[in-house]
């Protein structure tokens, strides 16, 4: 496993000229607030999973060459960043690891409070997250339900995305086991609309189903004050009630299969397709039901990954281009345009989440990338985290305490391992001296100036 951190050899190069930027209308009144996937052929292997913890022994450092990766999307600028500008500086990191036995592809990594959910391919896993110590393991024996694509919480019960097309609902117990509640849709609301032929809709040739069921993968969920938004490689967006798990609406939302969502707390959502677009839906002014608010068109191949900052005022996506767009809306315009790219990675984006004002991603080129926003929407590249022996599938992030300087970030592979790594942040101008122990943890040690 390799650590590269990037302070010193930030691209110097002067940005290339923006020849099409990419105008796309957007609610003028709205507040400014604080897989078709090339790797996804791994996800139909099928087994369950019993916790090991280690840690790795095989960390070091090198710069990073000055040279990016291969530059895609020619019409977008690179936002790069002098590294003397920078506000925070990497100092320390540390990594340990979880490897799941059997050995499967992990499809998704969540974290709620103290518990990590680790989806490898239909068995959920649930860690105690200091410890790693495995607490419960559920869905084990449903292996028709198909790979885990998303996890997430409301409401006190965990929502769960599977290839069978079915979005199944869990509650934790107070022994820490996982007890089934339903899938949606339920069976309420299906009986309540098999009657009438309105409610049928052609998924495809003469194969008809009710709208309120997903035809395809379930590939993402996003929450939000008590909505469940899903998306499905049937192409449609769905609006589900988390208190009665009541399908509101159904969406024909784009003309490829969706790979990702994720939704602002003031009600916007966002969708990324392989089509190649992003769409961002919202509910007009007096209306009960989402409509189509833009269509955001830069990449030049699938959507993979979206995420949004801590002020939901700047959008990241990432796509098969191996280039991350950086979206922002200005409070004055009536617009919202690509700012620029964050380039590095040299294979398709997979995953991105956005914590502390920090954007991670993960790859296909079986990195970890953490990048800092700093003055004028420029950003560097702080840290490369190296050692999955396969693509980067899922990440998730959490900061424990907003006082402190630690960021944990969760990686999982499809090479079957979960890596935990403890990323610790300085102001820069004290310059630190990194050596590696024996187990494996970088120990930091300050220099005089």
């Amino acid at each position: 496993m390799k650590v590269r951190s990037w302070l010193a050899t930030c691209a110097t190069s002067s940005c290339a000229t923006l020849t099409q930027d990419s105008t796309i209308p957007f609610p003028k009144k709205q507040p400014r607030l604080s897989e078709h996937l090339v790797s996804d052929s791994f996800s139909d292997n099928r087994g369950s999973a019993t916790s090991s913890s280690a840690s790795s022994s095989d960390t070091s450092y090198s710069s990073l060459p000055s040279n990016l990766s291969l530059q895609t999307l020619p019409s977008v600028p690179s936002l790069q960043l002098f590294p003397d500008t920078l506000v925070f500086s990497v100092s320390d990191i540390s990594v340990s690891s979880i490897m799941p036995q059997p050995n499967h592809p992990i499809t998704c990594v969540a974290v709620q409070g103290n518990f990590l959910y680790v989806a490898s391919v239909n068995e959920i896993s649930v860690y105690d997250r200091q410890t790693s110590t495995l607490l419960d393991a559920y869905n084990g024996n449903e292996s028709s339900s198909g790979s885990v694509k998303s996890v997430t919480f409301c409401d006190g019960k965990v929502f769960t995305a599977h290839q069978d097309s079915k979005i199944r609902v869990w509650q934790m117990t107070v022994t820490k086991k996982h007890k089934f509640l339903t899938a949606l849709p339920t069976v309420n609301d299906r009986l309540r609309r098999l009657v009438l032929p309105k409610n049928y809709v052609n998924v495809r040739r003469h194969v008809k189903r009710l709208w309120i069921e997903h035809a395809d993968a379930v590939t993402g969920l996003a929450v939000n004050r008590g909505l469940i938004y899903s998306v499905s490689w049937d192409k449609t967006l769905k609006i589900w009630r988390a208190s009665d798990a009541r399908c509101l609406q159904s969406i024909k939302a784009h003309d490829d299969a969706i790979n990702a969502i994720t939704a602002s707390f003031d009600g916007t959502v966002y969708t990324g397709s392989a089509d190649r677009r992003i769409r961002v839906w919202a509910k007009p002014s007096g209306e009960k039901r989402y409509a189509l608010v833009a269509t955001l068109e830069k990449h030049k191949s699938a959507v993979n990954a979206l995420a949004l900052d801590d002020e939901r005022s700047v959008l990241f996506s990432g796509a098969c281009d191996r280039s991350i767009l950086v979206w922002e809306r200005e409070d004055s315009a009536n617009y919202m345009v690509v700012t620029g790219a964050l380039r590095g990675h040299g294979k398709a984006i997979l995953c991105l989440i956005n914590v502390c004002d920090l954007l991670m991603s993960g790859s296909a080129d079986r990195t970890v990338r953490i990048w800092q926003r700093g003055v004028e929407g420029k950003y560097c590249c702080l840290a490369v985290l190296e050692g999955h022996q396969k693509p980067v599938k899922s990440l998730t992030a959490v900061r424990d305490d907003e006082h402190s300087d630690v960021v944990s970030v969760i990686s999982g592979s499809l090479d079957g391992e979960i890596r935990m790594w403890k990323v610790s942040f300085s102001k820069p101008g004290i310059p630190r001296r990194r050596r590696i122990s024996e187990n494996g943890i970088c120990e930091k040690k300050g220099i005089e100036s």
